[in-house]
């Protein structure tokens, strides 16, 4: 086998043809000189057109390529300039890397496929990049992964919801795709005009083909669906008006608590009353023997408290039954529900039923369509979770770039591997 085939394996580009390859023994490292091909020569950096040389530019220039035997191993090449009519003078194009980069496109494919799979100073410490390094690279791989694909298209039902991403009030907006199950958009910060810049992107006609948009009761979602996508039809997340119920009765047995402790003699019915969270919260079914116990001393000690919860068990209801006995029956026990919420006496619920009462319409679309935002709760604990592994990022790029990457529907590969 001739020693150009081995280093034609090594650069592992057609349009680049390696000249000679040496050892660097002060620095440990293997350098391949390359030189392109004809018909890649005297192209824009930008857009990849024909153009004039201007210059030799800086001279010769190296790249970081994939280790070899353990060792670094980088590419060296002429870097000149060309006069291109769009961008001016800028540095010619080579096949081998993206423009402006210092690392060829097989090691940033490797390292975001390594970011994909493990944690972040794993893949700086394996691939010999700096932390900050592994963040640029998944940025300018995942805006040239996304080059030719539109995640927007043919968009029918989606998610909104946002997420923190950092301390000191730091979110993202995620919008997913309910039918392919996919993240579709993601942006730094939340809020009105955050949503904004989604129907911007998605376009008038598009957003009016949206059917369905599932959300919490934030009402800075439901005022731009309103206004963006009118045909839509907004489904409230079950979870959150359960979680809505959830913190009425806490309020409730805060309420209960502090009446105990100054109405009640005995302080241990204070006490009792603190450490009941639990007991309240929990599913029926999930109780333990303690905890059954715990509610029946609740509804013989504190009938209002016992009826709060009554109340959050019964919201929690009217979804059990719609998977029972379907959307009819739903509705009728939801009815049933805010009449008995309204002759209750608890002022947390009086004002959840008022909240329930608001946004009804949206609550029984997501009982009638059975659309949840379970499918974005998931995406948020996975984003955590990829945030965590990562030790945390210092910018809303970094996370959004590895977050489309893993949860986009493109997720990386290894160079030069055959999917199996």
């Amino acid at each position: 086998m001739r020693f150009t085939t081995v280093l034609k394996a090594l650069v592992g580009c057609g349009e680049a043809a390696p000249e000679d390859a040496w050892f660097e023994e002060e620095s440990q490292v293997i350098v391949v000189a390359v030189r392109l091909r004809g018909r890649a020569r005297r192209r824009c950096g930008v857009c990849g057109r024909r153009c004039p040389r201007f210059d030799a530019g800086d001279g010769r220039r190296r790249w970081r390529h994939l280790d070899a035997a353990g060792l670094k191993l980088f590419l060296e090449a002429d870097a000149p300039r060309v006069s291109c009519t769009r961008h001016g003078v800028v540095v010619a194009a080579v096949p081998w890397a993206r423009h402006g980069a210092g690392h060829t496109r097989d090691f940033d494919q490797q390292v975001a496929w390594l970011a994909t799979e493990c944690s972040k100073s794993a893949t700086a410490q394996l691939m010999r990049v700096a932390w900050r390094t592994v963040g640029a690279i998944l940025t300018r791989y995942r805006r040239d992964a996304d080059v030719g694909i539109d995640r927007l298209a043919g968009l029918r039902r989606i998610g909104v919801d946002e997420i923190s991403y950092r301390k000191g009030q730091k979110y993202m907006t995620v919008v997913v795709d309910h039918d392919t199950r996919h993240v579709v958009w993601m942006a730094d910060g939340h809020g009105k005009e955050v949503l904004r810049r989604f129907f911007d992107a998605l376009g008038e006609q598009r957003a009016h083909r949206l059917t369905h948009i599932s959300a919490d009761g934030a009402e800075w979602i439901a005022d731009v669906v309103a206004e963006r996508a009118p045909n839509a039809i907004r489904a409230m997340d079950p979870f959150h008006v359960v979680a809505w119920a959830t913190d009425a009765l806490d309020e409730e047995r805060r309420a209960s608590w502090n009446r105990a402790r100054r109405q009640a003699a005995d302080p241990d019915l204070a006490r009792r009353l603190k450490h009941s969270r639990h007991a309240l919260w929990k599913n029926p079914e999930d109780l333990t023997e303690r905890q059954s116990a715990k509610l029946a001393w609740i509804a013989a000690n504190d009938p209002r408290l016992h009826r709060a919860y009554l109340l959050k068990e019964g919201l929690r209801m009217v979804y059990r039954i719609a998977k029972a006995e379907g959307m009819a029956a739903a509705v009728a026990a939801l009815d049933r529900w805010l009449a008995w919420a309204q002759r209750c006496r608890i002022p947390a619920f009086l004002d959840l039923r008022r909240k329930i009462k608001r946004h009804r319409e949206a609550i029984t679309a997501a009982i009638a369509e059975q659309l949840s935002n379970g499918l974005i709760e998931s995406t948020n604990t996975k984003t955590r979770l990829i945030i965590r592994r990562g030790f945390g990022f210092r910018t809303a790029d970094a996370v959004i770039a590895l977050v489309m990457l893993t949860l986009g529907g493109n997720r990386p590969t290894l160079p030069r591997r055959q999917l199996t």
